[in-house]
């Protein structure tokens, strides 16, 4: 946002010199960009010394002079000058330079064969004196030191560029940062002086809003001005064009312009003869194409907000005009525009035709949509006094109610935020300055919020404004406590981070990556879960939040696999998500093993990774988390991503409805469809929001082993059972007879086949007996036998296989 301080001050009453505003500027959160003079044309001219001067080779009244233009910088400049010579100050215009005398813009050229970057100027050209017959000469006493330097001297305005946040569309119009500095005590804000303006008859061209669903403007205020004389604009419009870095373009375009950064009202004038019949603001069909003022085509999409009459689109609503209907010098009649977008309709369509103007820049932020009539009628006022013409009565269109917004704030909220108390009457003072309506009811202030403030919609937005108008300096800077009365991380974050340590510590390598992901990937781990598709992805490829982790990991897996790398193992921990409400979404630990164990060891003999290995990584950190492995239940249901017969959920407690985590074989068909070229690939999840409190502290967990000085020894029983009955529930049920002495218990054979009766299967176990207190003797050794068959028998229906 670019104006000039001279531009500032005819809203803000203020005794303030420059530099005072623009520090105003920065405490009230107005950022300044920059505080500088408006470049000039004559800029350009530099002083310059000529450091050697020699005859041109080809013609004898030209000189090749070697020329110091400051900064270590020499340039050859080609001069038929009679006082060209070593050693002279002048004036250097370099090339893309306008000489004053008769606006010649200077290039590089080769006169006779040498190149000239630029000429040395004679007072005549830059319109000093009357005298042509040389270059101009400079006094060493004046110049010898400002080589380099610019020869005018710049006397324009200094312009102030500020930065504006989007929260901010209020100061996009400098009446608005003249209001905030009013606020502020900077000086007093201006009354908005408007004439009474004749109005003559009703506005002739019909103007209507269709109620199509998803209207993209709610209001349209329109006036018709005939007879103008469209001109070149006067010197005080031009300087506030160009103190923005724009140029002129005539009295009609110029004013529009000047209105939407005065007051931050956009503004549109049409040439009114070419309109056909009627104004029809309307939604697009997809198809429809117009010429815009920016002299591009553009083709629009179903359900754009676009200004047409009978012939069809004019313009892009508050977006950009067309030149079907766009205003010329010779235009006599015109229709002015001034009316109200909804943002969420300007950035969708200009984020489709890939569009930027002012206008919309303006409009996608969120103008005042009380401020229609205001910028009619000081656009139309200038129009008037400059352009002459006859302006009808106002025509204003509107769908819908607009209601003010209201907020309940209660004072004492002020000090509680910001630690600081200010008078009531004093904060009275500030909102109804920045145009709050305020009244008191106790300890509480009904307050109405200004229309052009969009960003306004709760107490604590109140207390910013407040405290910005007051000054941030006023809080308190204290120094942090250096005692730590609780813990950083509370139990479910340290959780999270000791569950990321422990996969790492099994050479998994952890991934980050986007909570979003490729639908053709994800449609393949969601099980039953809604697919929540992204309105504006980043990337085409990218258009799903996720389901599962394993859609992102399987891609960078198989992207690792393809440049040649090989037993890859990765992990993730982060969100997934069931639906788009709020709260619909799981943090999970997900992981992927691929390739083979054991590759090129001497020692063992290579295999493919599979369910028993990524079984165990999956146990194994449940039982660093400090949950009891005795307790932890195996069943063979898991989501249809994995293998049927080669995968598993796990439970906390036998009585647990929930899962914590599932694993196994990823299923054979996805591998497929997917392309993954490895020669195993298996996978587990945890799901932390499942994973009960343990009363476990992480940070005091001790190893779990326990050691004995005792021989241990070995037994392997082989129990025949019902072909459906579960391993794990044997093991259990094992495990439970006697927890002093039995150790571990391990599976090593499951049998089906000849000798083995029909419906039946052999489950043979290894179980390892050994006393903290005692060797165990042959009795003792014989009679924990017994009781291991005798309760097996007795609660699994199993019998002893010979």
């Amino acid at each position: 946002m670019k104006f000039t301080v001279g531009w500032l001050k005819d809203h803000l009453d203020t005794k303030k010199k420059d530099n005072e505003l623009i520090e105003k500027l920065t405490d009230v959160g107005l950022e300044v960009e920059s505080f500088d003079n408006l470049s000039s044309d004559l800029d350009n001219f530099k002083v310059a010394k000529i450091v050697n001067a020699q005859q041109h080779p080809n013609a004898d009244r030209l000189r090749v002079c070697d020329v110091d233009i400051g900064g270590q910088n020499t340039i050859k400049v080609v001069c038929g000058a009679p006082n060209a010579k070593k050693d002279l100050l002048t004036v250097y215009a370099g090339p893309g330079s306008i000489i004053p005398k008769n606006n010649m813009k200077l290039t590089v050229s080769k006169i006779r064969g040498v190149t000239s970057y630029g000429m040395l100027c004679s007072e005549s050209e830059l319109n000093l004196s009357e005298e042509s017959e040389g270059i101009t000469e400079l006094k060493s006493s004046n110049y010898s030191d400002k080589i380099g330097k610019n020869f005018f001297n710049n006397n324009n305005e200094k312009v102030v560029d500020l930065s504006i946040t989007p929260n901010r569309p209020d100061c996009l119009g400098v009446r608005g940062v003249a209001r905030d500095l009013a606020a502020a005590g900077a000086g007093r804000l201006k009354k908005i002086s408007l004439k009474n303006i004749k109005k003559n008859g009703s506005q002739k061209i019909k103007v209507s809003i269709t109620k199509d669903k998803n209207q993209g403007c709610t209001i349209f205020g329109s006036c018709l001005i005939e007879g103008v004389i469209n001109q070149e604009s006067p010197q005080w419009l031009k300087e506030k064009i160009l103190s923005l870095g724009q140029k002129p373009i005539s009295a009609i375009v110029d004013i529009t312009n000047y209105v939407m950064l005065d007051l931050n009202r956009p503004l549109h004038a049409y040439d009114a003869d070419k309109i056909d019949k009627e104004i029809i603001v309307r939604n697009s069909k997809k198809g429809e194409t117009f010429e815009a003022l920016d002299s591009k085509e553009y083709k629009l999409e179903d359900d754009m907000c676009v200004i047409s009459d009978k012939s069809g689109v004019l313009g892009l609503g508050g977006i950009i005009g067309g030149t079907r209907s766009g205003t010329e010098i010779n235009t006599k009649n015109i229709l002015l525009e001034s009316a109200y977008f909804l943002p969420r309709s300007i950035r969708k369509t200009s984020k489709l035709l890939n569009i930027d103007t002012d206008a919309k820049f303006r409009f996608e932020r969120g103008i005042d949509p009380q401020s229609i009539e205001l910028g009619l009628t000081k656009a139309a006022q200038l129009i008037s006094e400059i352009c002459g013409g006859k302006i009808s009565k106002f025509d204003i269109k509107k769908i819908g109610k607009y209601e003010q917004n209201k907020i309940k704030f209660k004072i004492s909220l002020f000090e509680k935020i910001t630690g600081f108390k200010v008078k009531d009457s004093e904060i009275i003072e500030i909102l109804t300055d920045l145009g709050f309506e305020v009244s008191k009811n106790k300890l509480e202030l009904d307050l109405k919020i200004p229309t052009w403030r969009p960003d306004i919609i709760q107490p604590i937005d109140i207390v910013e404004e407040i405290v910005r108008i007051k000054g941030y300096e006023n809080i308190e800077t204290l120094e942090p406590e250096k005692k730590r009365i609780k813990d950083t991380l509370n139990k479910q974050q340290k959780l999270f981070h000791f569950l990321q340590r422990s996969v790492a510590s099994k050479g998994y390598f952890e991934t980050v990556t986007w909570s979003f992901t490729d639908s053709k990937i994800n449609n393949l781990f969601k099980e039953n879960l809604k697919e929540i598709k992204i309105v504006n992805p980043i990337s085409s490829d990218l258009d799903v939040l996720r389901n599962s982790i394993f859609p992102n990991l399987t891609f960078y897996l198989k992207k690792n696999l393809d440049r040649g790398f090989k037993d890859i193992s990765l992990f993730e921990i982060g969100p997934i998500f069931k639906d788009s409400e709020p709260g619909q979404q799981l943090t999970v630990i997900g992981a992927i093993k691929s390739g083979k164990i054991s590759r090129l060891n001497w020692n063992e003999k290579e295999r493919p990774v599979d369910v028993f290995d990524i079984k165990k990584d999956v146990i194994q950190t449940l039982v660093e988390a400090g949950y009891d492995r005795q307790s932890i239940l195996i069943r063979d249901k898991s989501p249809s991503y994995y293998h049927p017969g080669k995968s598993g959920s796990v439970y906390l407690d036998k009585d647990d409805t929930d899962p914590v985590a599932y694993f196994g074989d990823i299923h054979p068909s996805i591998i497929k469809k997917l392309d993954i070229k490895t020669e195993g690939l298996v996978g587990f999840e945890i799901y932390l929001d499942n994973l009960k409190d343990n009363k476990v502290k992480l940070k005091d967990q001790k190893s779990n082993f326990e050691y004995s000085d005792y021989q241990k020894s070995e037994r392997d029983f082989a129990f025949v059972v019902d072909k459906s009955f579960k391993a794990q529930d044997l093991i259990e049920i094992i495990s439970l007879i006697d927890k002093n002495l039995i150790r571990s218990i391990k599976i090593f054979d499951i049998y089906e086949g000849e000798n083995i009766p029909d419906g039946k299967k052999s489950i043979a176990l290894n179980v390892i007996i050994q006393s903290s207190e005692k060797t165990l003797e042959e009795g003792d050794l014989e009679k924990i036998n017994k009781l291991i068959i005798s309760t097996v028998e007795t609660k699994s229906g199993a019998k002893i296989r010979s």
